[in-house]
């Protein structure tokens, strides 16, 4: 029977598959470098589109602060203008109050007693003066509760004058009432402030 020698064969086939296993792993590598590649390549097209969105949402916020600051900016210049408005047509509104209230402290004014002083601040009133007792101070605070533009007379200092001047040195707190106010309201329904038409001197 013959003899075969097979080594040389099977040494081909064992370099063949050799060099197939290193085509097919420098293939492999190749296909898993472009892979890395492209990826790496749609990772960073990606990150730079969502940071150019963030800038330009940045941007935006930015803008829409600025808005909000210049509207708060104007929203605190209307309350102001609304506040010298009101304060405007409240001076308006109280200039011929002043008129009644004068009018007011000569009529409710009692015999024996006289003002040194008048000092406004807003709607309180402080009136300083001399009566020749006590007893017409009384009389005085009295007459302002029951007047109709004068309202919660208050005795501060009243001090007993000796010597040569007989009598009582006073200083009295009261309220100017408002033209239409609460004040008129309260117990004064169906009254006419003093100096209006149709009102009793």
């Amino acid at each position: 029977m013959p003899r075969i020698n097979l080594l040389p064969h099977r040494q081909r086939d064992r370099a063949l598959k050799r060099r197939e296993f290193g085509v097919a792993a420098i293939g492999a590598a190749v296909i898993a470098a472009l892979v890395t590649v492209v990826t790496g390549i749609v990772f960073s097209a990606a990150i730079e589109h969502q940071k150019e969105r963030n800038d330009l949402l940045t941007k935006e916020i930015g803008e829409l602060e600025k808005q909000i600051a210049d509207i708060d900016s104007l929203d605190a210049q209307k309350q102001r203008t609304l506040a010298r408005m009101g304060i405007i047509e409240r001076l308006q509104r109280s200039r011929p109050e002043v008129v009644h209230v004068f009018d007011q402290l000569g009529r409710q004014m009692p015999d024996g007693v006289y003002l040194t002083g008048i000092k406004q601040t807003d709607r309180k009133i402080e009136l300083k003066g001399i009566a020749q007792s006590s007893t017409r101070v009384s009389t005085l605070m009295k007459n302002i509760e029951s007047s109709q533009w004068l309202a919660e007379p208050q005795l501060q200092v009243i001090e007993t004058l000796k010597g040569q001047k007989q009598g009582a040195e006073f200083t009295i707190y009261a309220t100017q009432r408002s033209l239409g106010g609460d004040d008129d309201v309260k117990g004064k329904r169906g009254t006419k402030p003093a100096g209006s038409p149709g009102a009793a001197p």
